[in-house]
């Protein structure tokens, strides 16, 4: 009952409940929330201070920013969900909100659209500076050729380099990708390589048009620190699987190279295991297996280590 009352309280304000709305599908900085909300800093970080201490959010550090999102704690997750469900989402307020939001959320989409069409033609080479591709390639193989998959989605397919991998293992893969510029890329490299069982599709990956249930595996390769929202785009891998699909997933662990935003269009600084458990959780997806890897060793990057997943939907 304690808490309950601190977290009713804690919402019972009309800016807090338009935080809740906001941060409803989103995790956002406290400019970004003073942006859409209009208000100043000192006032926007005080209502986010009471919900943090309600338990109605969750902050966390990346390097210099500081998100703020919906609580994942158990019980306090119920209330949030609860009050969430009981806005008036026709309110003009919560339409305009939303409408900064999508604003916010377009902007930063299209800095990472500009990123990768400057460098798509040298995207590979950026990469392995990063990482040392051999090694992870390798273990994604393996794991693919144990799956014998029909149907491959590869999310973020960028110059098609895992579908040129895993053709022979395959009888389809599926490259999505929003920027042409790469897709062009992908579509040459493929041809190249005498690549006949892989195509390559321009899609936004949080929309597949693919129906549920309708893949055997997915890869999603170094993408989703460049993401508003990754949870939403797991939720709509997940749908597509099959039972007992497959998700591999290849991603930066959490770091602090904050140049890594201004200088390659990163949202984010790493992603957590225990965020994509949660985010895979809701949908009845368990992880399998999980590995860590060194990147190459250079004097800007030696400190990113690389997490490697394999998920199986039940």
């Amino acid at each position: 009952m304690k808490g309950l009352l601190t977290a009713l309280r804690a919402a019972g304000e009309s800016t807090r409940l338009r935080i809740l709305a906001i941060l409803r599908t989103s995790e956002l900085t406290v400019s970004e929330l003073v942006e859409i909300l209009d208000q100043s800093q000192p006032r926007v970080s005080r209502h986010l201070k009471l919900l943090c201490d309600s338990g109605l959010l969750e902050r966390y550090q990346e390097g210099a920013r500081v998100f703020h999102r919906i609580t994942d704690n158990g019980s306090m997750i119920s209330i949030a969900k609860g009050l969430l469900e009981m806005l008036d989402i026709p309110d003009q307020e919560l339409l305009r909100d939303q409408a900064r939001l999508d604003n916010i959320k377009s902007r930063n989409s299209a800095l990472a659209a500009a990123y990768f069409k400057k460098n798509a033609l040298e995207w590979d080479s950026i990469r392995t500076r990063m990482v040392d591709d051999l090694e992870i390639e390798q273990r994604l193989v393996s794991f693919i050729k144990a799956k014998k998959p029909a149907a491959l989605l590869d999310l973020g397919t960028g110059t098609g380099r895992m579908l040129e991998i895993f053709s022979p293992h395959i009888q389809q893969g599926i490259g999505i990708d929003s920027s042409r510029e790469m897709l062009t890329v992908a579509r040459a490299n493929l041809d190249s390589a005498g690549v006949t069982n892989c195509t390559v599709r321009q899609y936004d990956i949080r929309q597949l048009n693919f129906p549920d249930n309708a893949v055997d595996s997915v890869v999603i390769h170094q993408v989703l620190h460049y993401l508003d929202s990754p949870e939403e785009v797991i939720h709509e891998v997940v749908r597509v699987l099959k039972p007992k699909g497959q998700l591999i997933v290849v991603d930066f662990l959490p770091h602090d190279l904050e140049f890594l935003r201004e200088k390659h269009a990163h949202r984010r600084l790493g992603i957590t295991e225990q965020a994509l458990q949660q985010w895979c959780k809701p949908d009845r997806c368990k992880l399998v297996y999980s590995e860590q890897l060194s990147t190459n060793e250079q004097t800007n990057y030696s400190s990113l280590i690389v997490g490697l997943w394999n998920f199986e939907k039940d």
